[in-house]
């Protein structure tokens, strides 16, 4: 799967450069569902030219738009911080939305917030009434690493027809699984989920892989380091999933939880994503 990964990376850089501008915005606003302020982080495809070692894109239509998900150590920035993910998705022309949701787990908590339903429900609706994207579900896609890994297998196993595509790095894929959490953590699940077991709930992600229709859910794209930490769980998600004929991409390589892996794999998953109008 490695060698596979970069031959990718390695055709996409032989390719002529067609590398555009992006407008980066960092919004604070007010979210219904959560009934507080937070804030996303969003990059837009920008048509404009002039600017020393980058090519503007002319756009004809409304860019595609990923939804890329953070761990839960980080928050709406840290794709920007710890990767190039401006530069790659200029490259391609697509939109970035990454928003802010604490160390939910992308939940109706039981003691906190509502993040699920802001992330599956109101956030799409406010990106499309704010920012000239594509709504269409073929031009939309989720991503995420870690504790966003879940998110994003989450919503393309709850919401298929939302998606074109869903991609996990690292993901932690089977929060039901009983060393998952230690001792000191037991408060946070509680928090999180409260105290009933998660086997066989709508958070048992390996479960619902299953027992999902397989010509109902869009691709599926998992990476995951032989070194993780949480590389069991990835391979237990993926048991179920080949299990029940669900099409999924499985990328094992060497690496760890850390950036410098996910800075290699989100190029991967970009170059993997089914856009209807890849440069």
């Amino acid at each position: 799967m490695d060698v596979v990964g970069q031959t990718r990376r390695a055709s996409v850089a032989a390719e002529p450069a067609s590398v555009g501008l992006m407008i980066h915005a960092r919004c604070d606003f007010f979210a219904e569902s959560l009934m507080l302020s937070t804030s996303m982080t969003v990059l837009l495809p920008q048509p404009a030219e002039g600017q020393i070692g980058m090519v503007g894109t002319r756009l004809d239509a409304p860019p595609p738009v990923l939804y890329l998900l953070h761990g839960m150590s980080d928050d709406d920035t840290i794709w920007l911080r710890r990767t190039s993910i401006e530069r790659y998705a200029a490259e391609l022309g697509i939109a970035v939305v990454m928003p802010a949701v604490q160390r939910s787990f992308y939940n109706d908590e039981a003691f906190g917030q509502a993040y699920w339903t802001f992330v599956a429900d109101e956030l799409p609706a406010l990106v499309g009434r704010s920012f000239k994207v594509s709504q269409e579900p073929a031009d939309t896609f989720v991503a995420g690493l870690s504790m966003g890994g879940f998110g994003a297998f989450k919503l393309a196993l709850h919401r298929p027809h939302q998606f074109a595509a869903a991609a996990s790095l690292s993901g932690a894929l089977d929060v039901a699984e009983h060393t998952f959490w230690s001792a000191r953590e037991l408060s946070e699940r509680t928090r999180i989920w409260g105290s009933e077991p998660l086997e066989g709930t709508a958070n048992d992600l390996v479960h619902l892989v299953s027992q999902a229709d397989p010509a109902t859910l869009p691709p599926l794209y998992l990476s995951c380091g032989t070194e993780d930490q949480l590389f069991e769980q990835n391979r237990a998600f993926v048991a179920a999933a080949e299990g029940n004929q669900v099409n999924l991409t499985v990328d094992y390589r060497p690496g760890a939880h850390e950036w410098s892996y996910w800075d290699a794999t989100i190029q991967d998953v970009l170059a993997w994503l089914p856009l209807r109008n890849r440069p």
